[in-house]
């Protein structure tokens, strides 16, 4: 049975990805119903703008949460012990770098907002 920290650890290391998820299937799908209905794509683009705002906001306060268990300052890899410890640091450091990665998806799943003028 996994303890309450367990779950917390767990459940940061999926939000992440989850709201880079998120994030991808509103923004094209968003983007795909102004274009068939032929809506304004500024005020398309102002909401894809706020999503990725709220989303990388989320992320850097789930990787921030994760920086808390890595132990970064105090205690360097490999987490390998067979420890409550080391687990919840190594948890933590993956945490850290799906918050990285997801971060950067979410900047690219936005471009074409940016970059792509209209909906040829």
């Amino acid at each position: 049975m996994l303890t309450r920290p367990d779950r917390a650890t767990i459940v940061t290391l999926l939000a992440p990805p989850t709201v880079w998820a998120l994030h991808f299937l509103t923004a094209y799908i968003l983007a795909a119903i102004a274009c068939a209905k032929g809506w304004d794509l500024g005020t398309v683009r102002l909401v894809i703008a706020a999503a990725t705002a709220a989303a990388l906001v989320f992320i850097v306060l789930a990787a921030r949460a994760a920086h808390r268990h890595t132990g970064f300052t105090t205690d360097t890899p490999p987490h390998d012990d067979p420890t409550r410890g080391a687990r919840m640091r190594q948890m933590g450091a993956a945490t850290f770098l799906v918050a990285a990665l997801s971060f950067v998806a979410v900047i690219f799943t936005s471009l074409p907002a940016v970059f792509i003028p209209d909906c040829r």
